[in-house]
């Protein structure tokens, strides 16, 4: 036998013991992913996020305001001309409402009495049409001298015909429409708005044309956006709430499975704008503003006056993500160690008119803990008002023929998103509080925006409002801020809106 033939010395290769296999295209190709930590940025510090919240960034400021001193800058240089929205009082509501959501900031239609004047001679707002709400679905409760007045309107709405704005034009609670020339100095506006006032309308200088609305949310904006322009405000900045004193330890807050109506008529007689939507272990879950009431001007939207609080704010989410596509749950609460700088950069960001202060929460509650405040005193809740029966018949504006809403669904507080990021309720901080304290550092002197607050509260129609006070049938005076009462009750409180 012929021994076996060796292959040629050029194609003989060598054994590697390295080489346990020979590698495929595939393998060739596909190499080592390489390790996320070679491509991670340097996290945040506890330190630096810290510094971060306290402290949170602004805008570039305005070139035209640098180097200024606030007090000799225009309030027309502030305002935006853009923003003046006028109707006629012969208007609907309907129409005015629409117009009031449309136009959005500073969420307020001005009325004059033809369409060739800019004089205004009215507004309306969202506190009206809250208002107009109450007195369709038969809770707000008319004296004998407008009872014929308000029938009419009551037999129009429950044939859906439009109302025009002079037959509810006295509704809601009016603050004294207060007009500055646009030459005015930003001096004279902050001592209003640290008063209480909320809103002032802006002419063109020896004439009565409105020319631009100034809110207290747009002043402290300014302020905001513009900082370091302004050094005698910029370094309250960094101070904390507690070291400030800011802010309020009586606050009106309303429980979350109690009807939208109680906290509608809270707000509607109390002549504020916002509530805190509290679980039985007084953390804040939510927060209802004025503005929400927009949500109930169809006919479809009449079943939820009777569901909770709770449920309304889980619609008031799903809106905003349906049509703004924020699905975050925006966060209305600070507590006593968060800053000026944070507090007034949530105001802005919410475009809200207060930040409710919490403090630790309760054990039922799996939010954070926060610095410790004073502990709050419930105060005795007013007897509750059932929805009267015929609400259903009512119809708020002229609209199509819907079929039966379907009962809301029941909703629980831990439900919500964000629930559990908060506290207990302990105080306020409102935009008044802020500008009164820029008014005083600034050498101002500023009213007393407690007596703005009782006197707007007096200035509503005593035939279009159930007199809070006579229904708690004394077992409890209204709190004044900072614990000072106007009877025997003394002591930070909660007003439980409603039971």
């Amino acid at each position: 036998r012929s021994p076996p033939l060796e292959k040629p010395t050029s194609l003989r290769t060598s054994q590697s013991p390295h080489m346990g296999h020979r590698q495929s295209f595939a393998e060739n190709l596909r190499g080592n992913p390489s390790s996320p930590r070679a491509r991670r940025q340097p996290s945040f510090s506890q330190n630096a996020l810290q510094d971060l919240l306290n402290n949170p960034p602004t805008k570039a400021a305005a070139p035209e305001f640098v180097g200024r001193d606030w007090r000799s800058i225009q309030v027309g240089e502030v305002v935006d001309h853009k923003q003046v929205r006028f109707v006629q009082y012969d208007t609907s509501v309907e129409e005015t409402t629409n117009a009031l959501i449309t136009a959005g900031p500073p969420n307020v239609v001005l009325i004059r009495d033809s369409p060739e004047s800019h004089t205004a001679v009215g507004t309306f707002d969202y506190n009206d049409l809250n208002a107009y709400l109450l007195l369709v679905v038969g809770l707000a409760k008319p004296s004998e001298e407008d009872a014929e007045s308000v029938d009419k309107v009551l037999t129009k709405a429950r044939e859906g015909k439009p109302i025009a704005l002079r037959e509810v034009k006295d509704l809601g609670k009016k603050e004294p429409l207060i007009v500055l020339p646009h030459t005015a100095d930003l001096k004279k506006s902050m001592e209003l708005f640290g008063s209480g006032i909320h809103r002032i309308l802006v002419v063109k200088e020896g004439t009565t044309e409105v020319i631009g609305i100034l809110s207290q949310l747009r002043l402290v904006n300014f302020f905001w956006e513009n900082r370091k322009s302004f050094p005698a405000i910029d370094q309250l900045y960094p101070m904390y709430i507690k070291d400030l004193n800011l802010g309020s330890h009586t606050v009106f807050a309303i429980n979350g499975d109690k009807p939208l109506t109680d906290a509608l008529e809270l707000m509607n007689n109390e002549g504020i704008t916002s509530l805190p939507v509290l679980d039985a272990q007084n953390n804040v879950i939510g927060n209802i503003s004025h503005v929400d009431v927009r949500l109930l001007t169809k006919s479809t939207s009449i079943h939820l006056l009777s569901s909770s609080c709770i449920h309304f704010i889980s619609v008031i989410l799903s809106e905003r993500g349906m049509n703004d596509g924020k699905d975050s749950f925006p966060v209305f609460h600070i507590n006593t160690m968060s800053t000026l700088a944070h507090t007034v950069a949530k105001l802005v960001a919410t475009r809200s008119h207060r930040m409710w202060i919490v403090d630790q929460p309760s054990p039922a509650s799996s939010g954070p803990p926060t610095p410790a405040a004073t502990p709050a005193v419930l105060v005795p809740p007013s007897p509750i008002t059932p929805l009267p029966s015929a609400a259903s018949s009512y119809q708020p504006f002229p609209s199509p023929t819907y079929p039966p809403a379907q009962p809301a669904p029941a909703i629980s507080a831990s439900a919500i998103t964000g629930a559990s990021m908060s506290g207990r309720l302990c105080g306020v901080v409102s935009l008044t509080d802020v500008l009164n304290l820029f008014a005083k550092a600034s050498g101002l002197k500023p009213h007393d925006p407690d007596e703005t607050r009782r006197a707007r509260r007096r200035s509503s129609s005593s035939s279009m409002r159930k007199s809070i006070d006579s229904s708690r049938s004394g077992s409890v005076d209204v709190i004044g801020r900072r614990g000072s009462a106007s009877g025997g009750v003394s002591g930070p409180g909660i007003i439980r809106g409603r039971g």
